[in-house]
């Protein structure tokens, strides 16, 4: 195991069973993280909102402070072990970007991602319909809406879209889309994730895909990496192989925040501070 010294890295999108489709309490993600060589885990489950919204997937908003409140209580736990922050998975919705604002000061957040969920319900009453190209396109006008509001440090799976409407997927034609949206993105300094569960979804590659992910390089737009742990056994997966793409498309820095401030570490130090638990990754 890699002294504490020697850890460097943290794990950015990990959840809570407070959103009810999570398993596992944070002391356990903060377990695994430590077995895998990282200094840092934020806690980043999905925020509540107003009215119920989407209220089957995320903490109801009399949860917040008890959200806070266990956090607080693994930061102290594991201190001086891992070093566990509070953060937040914020929904970007059309309409509450006051609710919002106001949510995230209410609390010492160090790290907030924002998320455009097209799954969700009141997503498809709102924006849904039988042309999914326009459904796509709409999706990442919305995505750049979100890094023009300010109100988020990364864009968390930047083309979930692509699982929701893969029989209407073209990647290759979408970047005209993708490109003017990256354009904006980039003018607002706001990273965005590369986010390994997405191996997992209909469309098996991490999310964004490695065409996009050139194209946010190209434009010089940040990194955060993030596993979007649901269960503690995901704390991480997939690091070394996210990395390793990431350098394919030219980074050499990789990214995670404390305080809401950018950290920057190199992808090879990142590469060397992690244990290994794929002997196919090993060396």
């Amino acid at each position: 195991m890699t002294s504490q010294e020697d850890r460097i890295l943290f794990e950015s999108h990990s959840h809570t069973p407070l959103c009810k489709h999570a398993d596992g309490d944070p002391t356990e993600y903060a377990a695994v993280a430590e077995s895998r060589g990282l200094k840092g885990l934020h806690v980043t489950c999905h925020n509540p909102l107003p009215g119920g919204f989407s209220a089957a997937v995320r903490m109801a908003e009399s949860e917040f402070d008890t959200y806070i409140d266990l956090v607080a209580q693994t930061t102290d736990q594991w201190k001086g072990r891992v070093d566990v922050r509070l953060g937040l998975e914020a929904d970007y919705v059309e309409g509450f970007e006051a609710y919002l604002e106001k949510q995230l000061a209410s609390a010492d957040f160090h790290f907030v991602l924002g998320s455009v969920h097209p799954q969700i319900g009141e997503f498809r009453d709102r924006y849904w319909q039988d042309d999914l190209v326009e459904v796509q396109r709409i999706y990442f006008d919305l995505l750049a809406k979100s890094a023009e509001t300010g109100l988020f440090d990364s864009l968390a799976h930047p083309d979930l879209i692509k699982n929701f409407t893969s029989e209407a997927w073209d990647p290759v034609s979408m970047l005209d889309v993708i490109r003017p949206a990256l354009d904006r993105i980039a003018k607002t300094g706001v990273a965005m994730e590369l986010n390994t569960s997405g191996v997992n979804k209909r469309i098996s590659e991490m999310n964004p895909f490695p065409e996009m992910l050139r194209e946010m390089h190209d434009r010089k737009i940040p990194v955060t990496l993030g596993a979007d742990a649901h269960t503690p056994s995901r704390v991480a997966d997939g690091y070394e192989t996210a990395m390793e793409l990431l350098k394919t498309v030219g980074y050499t820095e990789v990214n995670f925040f404390l305080g809401r401030q950018r950290q920057t570490v190199a992808i090879d130090d990142a590469l060397g501070s992690l244990v290994c638990v794929d002997d196919a990754l090993c060396n």
